[in-house]
């Protein structure tokens, strides 16, 4: 037997949801700005709950700048009732945020006015609007055909097997847009949203298994369960345990000591300069043994000033003299001579003091007087020089 076509299927699941749900009309009076902003808060939520989400941002604050520059924080406290309230005011806030920084204003009416080509294209460029945001806008506002697809619906007819893994990444359901025709796009939508959002809502109800098995009478062993949510946890919290075991382990082995860069830094020259050339050790530093012996250097200071005699000249003209050293040898110092050559260490004279000069006092008036009889005899002392001077 021929599997059923697309057409045969989406026609079929149209029939079973119309018995489960009622179809709900989106509110023609919203501009395309406030179809947007709805979309944002219905995503994967019911229909109810997303009406409440939105009139409490339209009560709450004072206009949708005020919601603009309003926190995520926020945004999420005030839509509490949804599904995930912080994915929801974070879509909210970003598509406001963009309308904003685009036109200064918060009007997407013109939209209304373009051709659906590029006004599907100015909602897809907009921060902060998905698939499922730009597919409802088009189909509510702008009068075009699209199903709006979120990611409840997509796990519900992944249980159905009317989507594979691909589309579910890709997040479309291929065919659904010729399956259903025009007319009856905006209901069909409204009934396939809301078993999506059941699905997210409650997963695990007997109600919702039992919808799916007559959709699809094989899909028992597809629906979700708690055991294998639970099994799920186990395996993520087991594989986060090992993932974590593993980074102690590593953290734990001892690590090699790596080089000092700065040993190797220290032997590089500074910038900019040539690399010195290793000092290499002449052969008399290496070996003094085999130096062959010096005559000792002549001396220097006050006895080289002293010209030499006219006969020690004569003298000193007859020897042969010593080759000048040339400026490439080194020149000999007493470090270099051999041990032979090597002067004993003088001995400290010890320095006599100069002899005193006798001292020579002065002749007294008397003595000018009696001549020079007394020159030859002895001094007189001061105490007889006195007792000779006259009183004043």
């Amino acid at each position: 037997m021929a599997a059923p076509s697309r057409t045969a299927q989406f026609t079929r699941l149209h029939k079973i949801l119309k018995k489960s749900y009622a179809p709900v009309t989106p509110d023609p009076s919203r501009i395309v700005l406030e179809h947007l902003l709805f979309a944002s808060c219905l995503e994967n939520a019911h229909f109810a709950v997303a009406e409440e989400a939105f009139a409490a941002l339209v009560h709450t604050f004072f206009d949708l700048n005020e919601i603009r520059v309003s926190s995520v924080r926020e945004l999420s406290e005030v839509m509490a009732g949804l599904p995930d309230p912080p994915a929801a005011a974070n879509r909210v806030k970003r598509v406001l945020q963009s309308v904003f920084e685009a036109t200064y204003s918060f009007d997407l009416e013109g939209l209304r006015k373009q051709n659906l080509g590029p006004a599907i294209e100015r909602l897809e460029k907009t921060e902060g609007a998905t698939k499922f945001s730009v597919a409802y806008v088009v189909q509510v506002a702008l009068g075009g055909h699209s199903i709006p697809i979120d990611a409840g619906t997509l796990g519900a007819l992944r249980v159905v097997e009317l989507v594979s893994d691909e589309d579910v990444a890709a997040g479309v359901v291929p065919g659904l847009e010729r399956a259903i025709p025009k007319q009856i796009g905006i209901e069909f939508g409204s009934l396939l949203h809301q078993l999506g959002a059941d699905f997210v809502a409650t997963p695990y109800a007997p109600s919702l298994h039992g919808l799916l098995q007559a959709i699809e009478p094989n899909a028992a062993g597809r629906l979700p369960s708690r055991r294998a949510r639970r099994a799920e946890r186990e395996e993520a919290a087991g594989a986060a345990a090992a993932a974590a075991e593993a980074v102690a382990h590593a953290e734990a082995r001892p690590k090699k000591a790596s080089p000092r860069p700065e040993a190797k830094d220290a032997a590089k020259p500074p910038a900019g300069e040539p690399p010195k050339e290793p000092v290499k050790e002449s052969d008399h530093e290496k070996d003094p043994a085999k130096e062959p012996p010096k005559t000792a250097p002549r001396d220097s200071g006050v006895e080289a000033k002293k010209k030499p005699a006219a006969g020690k000249k004569k003298a000193e003209e007859g020897l042969p003299q010593p080759k000048p050293a040339s400026p490439c040898e080194p020149v000999p110092g007493k470090k270099d001579l051999p041990a032979e050559a090597k002067e004993p260490p003088a001995v400290k004279k010890r320095v006599e003091p100069p002899p005193k000069k006798p001292v020579v006092r002065k002749k007294t008036e008397a003595t000018k007087e009696g001549g020079g009889a007394e020159e030859g005899g002895r001094h007189e002392s001061p105490a007889e020089g006195l007792a000779k001077r006259k009183p004043r």
